[in-house]
């Protein structure tokens, strides 16, 4: 995270077959059963801290080579498996996933800055905790958050407002985050939506996952705070399967653990695997006939990095690059296709009503100061 610096994780991936089995609801009031058809959902995924430069061109040979140490750079891995003459050939081996699917028949990204599309946090700390609430309460609250510390502010999120707003169960939203914190960022009053982040057990009558509730103790991820990716995803796509939420957030943190050790190389490597992930979760959802055709998959991030061999591991407010951000959404109501050009600036801040839009839903109307949606993200409505 830089800035201060966040305790992160690499994650293992081995995804192995997904077993849908049965969750507890817990109802609000207790007396209804939780909706079955939702009329539109919407699935949220940030990759922490990654620059907008290595989604849109993949790896820069100048950063690459400055961390290959006595290595040629077209000795490694990285180089071999990622490189290619143009950025987006470069990307498309980085994310083929994203690219030629996501990006190229699902919907729209925007965030390119040299194709004139720009995007960028509001708040001035450009770190990890101020992004995401900025993200997610729609505004920047620079004067009170000013750390990544595990704390409760008394800012409304758009996850809370929503569960309550369209009378849904508590396990109607879901969060699922690789570091602790977001048991604090996701909601200001506890309990308002299911949270599961950092090594939380995961309570579920599945064998594999509690077997792998269990083993995410056992497999520390080396960073303080924050388990591997893998459970994360696990846990929030078996969530996804048994609750069948209207909102569910997936929160991963590897991009950002492995960037602040300046392993360019493990930054990449994170990045293909989220790729898979959200290929495996795109189809998912694509087979389920509640899902299928109402579900619209927002991927963004909490804030950029710098721009240069020297600083392209850090964040923060001295950090130059660290306020450029990004945006892709997919799905039921995108009309726009591929990647933006020229865009209007946007800003980070608009993801929160964005989300509601998607939903049917106003949330300037619970709080003015939030800033209005992305209009690429709903142009079918």
């Amino acid at each position: 995270m830089g800035h201060p610096q966040r305790r992160r994780a690499w994650w293992l991936v081995a995804l192995g077959p997904i077993l849908v089995a049965g969750v507890a609801w817990t109802a609000v009031p207790a007396a209804q059963p939780a909706p079955t058809a939702p009329a539109h959902a919407v699935v949220l995924v940030t990759l922490d801290g990654t620059r907008w430069q290595d989604l849109f061109g993949g790896p820069d040979l100048d950063i690459l080579r400055s961390v290959s140490g006595k290595t040629p750079v077209e000795e490694t891995d990285t180089y071999k498996r990622f490189w290619a003459a143009t950025p987006d050939a470069r990307r498309a081996k980085v994310m083929p996933f994203l690219w030629s699917r996501l990006v190229a028949k699902e919907g729209a990204i925007l965030g390119n800055r040299q194709a004139g599309s720009r995007m960028q946090v509001v708040n001035r700390h450009r770190f990890s905790y101020p992004g995401y609430s900025e993200l997610l309460t729609g505004a920047a609250h620079d004067d009170v958050i000013t750390s990544n510390d595990n704390r409760r502010y008394p800012f409304l999120t758009v996850l809370e407002w929503l569960r309550a707003d369209l009378r849904l169960p508590k396990s109607g939203v879901g969060v699922f985050g690789s570091w602790e914190t977001f048991r604090f960022i996701g909601e200001r009053e506890e309990g308002a939506v299911t949270i599961n982040a950092g090594y939380q057990d995961f309570d579920h009558p599945d064998p594999e996952m509690r077997t792998l509730s269990a083993l995410q103790h056992l497999a520390p991820s080396g960073f303080h705070g924050a388990r591997h990716d893998v459970y994360t995803f696990r846990f929030g796509l078996t969530h996804l399967q048994t609750a069948r939420p209207r909102l569910l957030y997936l929160a991963f943190d590897e991009t950002d653990d492995w960037a602040h050790q300046k392993r360019y190389d493990l930054v990449f490597d994170a990045l293909h695997r989220t790729d898979r992930q959200i290929e495996q979760l795109w189809t998912w959802l694509q087979n389920d006939a509640e899902y299928r055709g109402r579900t619209t998959l927002v991927l963004t991030v909490d804030h950029g990095r710098g721009r240069l061999p020297a600083d392209w591991s850090d964040h923060g407010d001295s950090t130059s690059g660290a306020e450029e951000t990004w945006v892709g959404c997919f799905g039921a109501t995108v009309t726009a296709r591929g990647e933006q050009r020229e865009t209007p600036p946007m800003t980070t801040s608009q993801v929160a009503s964005t989300v509601a839009q998607v939903l049917g839903r106003d949330f300037r109307a619970a709080v003015p100061a939030a800033a209005p949606p992305i209009p690429m993200c709903i142009g079918a409505r």
